[in-house]
């Protein structure tokens, strides 16, 4: 008899940090202050470090998987101001 798998855990893939991430662009703020002070108090990174994994996460799949509406928001907002810059 062949053992089944466990089937996979609800977040297989993303780190509990690249789900924190996502989870502050999920939210609206008031200003980027408040925006900044959130990602390094409650992430404890810089906002630098910060917008560099979310870049990453915006073009892995398993977090588009994860939270598709914030994941394909950035990715349009993204996409337009590459736009801009090269039109």
């Amino acid at each position: 008899m062949t053992a089944t798998p466990d089937p996979a855990p609800e977040h297989a893939g993303l780190s509990e940090r690249d789900r924190a991430v996502l989870a502050v662009e999920r939210r609206g703020w008031p200003g980027p202050g408040a925006k900044e002070r959130a990602i390094r108090e409650g992430l404890g990174i810089s906002p630098t470090r910060y917008y560099q994994l979310l870049g990453a996460l915006l073009d892995d799949p398993r977090a588009a998987e994860h939270d598709p509406v914030t994941v394909n928001r950035l990715r349009r907002i993204r996409a337009e101001k590459r736009e801009s810059r090269e039109g």
